[in-house]
């Protein structure tokens, strides 16, 4: 079973963040350069928050709000699920699948070494499964 310790050795640690004061905007335009579909909110280098396209969505467009005068903390999830480096992409699978997420912090202590999407979680299984597949041809043919 593969482990977040090892997704994250083979997509890279590199975590897309923002500052709670930043404006909703500005998250939003960070998300579009980067190609990523959630920042994790850090204060002090501490992760108190996450905002996604959802948050956006839902908690800015529904409501009518203008993005350029809210601040990410006031639509930010503060409630974050997380994971540790040693769990397995099963686990955190079935976490997203649970709580109906669709990223991951990933923290080791109180340190955040990295972030897993559900997209990263499916194509190492599917990764994982191609792996099987070959050795067991290998074995057959001989």
């Amino acid at each position: 079973m593969v482990t977040i310790r090892q997704l994250l050795n083979t997509k890279g640690q590199e975590v897309w963040s923002v500052s709670p004061d930043a404006s909703v905007y500005e998250a939003m335009e960070i998300m579009a350069d980067k190609g990523v579909g959630a920042l994790v909110v850090l204060e002090n280098d501490k992760l108190i928050g996450i905002i996604t396209e959802r948050d956006y969505a839902r908690k800015v467009v529904l409501k009518e709000r203008a993005s350029k005068q809210t601040r990410v903390e006031e639509i930010m999830t503060k409630a974050v699920l997380y994971v540790r480096p040693g769990q397995t992409v099963e686990q955190c699978l079935a976490i997203m699948t649970e709580k109906r997420s669709r990223h991951l912090p990933v923290l080791d202590g109180d340190n955040l070494v990295g972030i897993v999407s559900i997209g990263d979680l499916v194509k190492s299984v599917i990764a994982e499964q191609q792996h099987v597949i070959e050795q067991l041809e290998h074995y057959i043919s001989g």
